[in-house]
């Protein structure tokens, strides 16, 4: 039996409001922008960092650990 992997989980923290959300990481794609569900501000990935959860997220991307 053919086991598929398990999609990566972050949480990612506001630094507006410091909600944290717990969001599934995409592995093919970086994201850049992510809206916080609390207080609805427009998170966007630091200069450097290729996606929001390099910038705001408790574990990078695959794409930046690689």
């Amino acid at each position: 039996m053919i086991k598929t992997p398990k999609p990566l989980q972050a949480t990612l923290t506001c630094p507006k409001c410091g909600h944290g959300q717990q969001s599934t990481i995409p592995t093919g794609a970086c994201m850049p922008f992510y809206v916080c569900r609390k207080c609805k501000v427009m998170i966007k990935a630091k200069d450097g960092d290729c996606c929001v959860f390099c910038s705001y997220g408790d574990r990078p991307c695959p794409l930046k650990s690689s």
